[in-house]
């Protein structure tokens, strides 16, 4: 019910509210500053998300070279691609957050909020994370996509997940 109640503020709620604050602001501003504050918000996140992403990049290749998982600046990235998609959405408050995503003291302080988020939840079981080894997804994994060519199992004999059809496939020999 919670994800039914965050698709619903997501599609229905933030574009409502983007429109009433945007009707708000031609009549305070009028029509044509508000086109031009709408397409000028848009042009400078273009123009920021662009500088910021070459600089996650520059960050995230210098980790990679000294020999360190770039934890952060994967993080970064992300955020900086979703801030750039919103300053590209038209409205004030994707603007505000997409800003706030672009910029690294904000952009911490959100990261720092999600990643308590993620803890809390994989904590008390609301959230559950599936890995991908060697093998593939989860416990026995996917040993090669082409489900068809090595039978129903991996190597081991263990029952594998068809990927086609998002099923577990049990092995014949058992």
């Amino acid at each position: 019910m919670k994800v039914l109640g965050g698709l619903a503020l997501l599609f229905v709620v933030v574009p409502i509210l983007e429109l009433v604050i945007l009707i708000r602001l031609g009549q305070f501003m009028g029509l044509w500053p508000t086109v031009a504050l709408v397409l000028a918000a848009g042009f400078a996140g273009a123009a920021l998300a662009r500088f910021e992403g070459m600089r996650v990049l520059l960050k995230f290749q210098s980790e990679l070279a000294a020999g360190r998982l770039p934890t952060q600046a994967a993080m970064d990235g992300i955020c900086v691609m979703i801030g750039g998609v919103l300053l590209l959405t038209p409205g004030v408050l994707t603007d505000v957050v997409g800003l706030a995503l672009l910029f690294p003291p904000t952009r911490r302080a959100v990261q720092w909020w999600v990643r308590r988020r993620l803890e809390k939840g994989m904590s008390d079981g609301s959230i559950r994370v599936m890995s991908m080894g060697p093998q593939g997804f989860g416990a026995w994994g996917v040993g090669g996509f082409g489900v068809g060519d090595q039978g129903a199992s991996d190597l081991g004999g263990h029952p594998r997940l068809d990927p086609s059809k998002g099923i577990v496939i049990e092995p014949d020999d058992q």
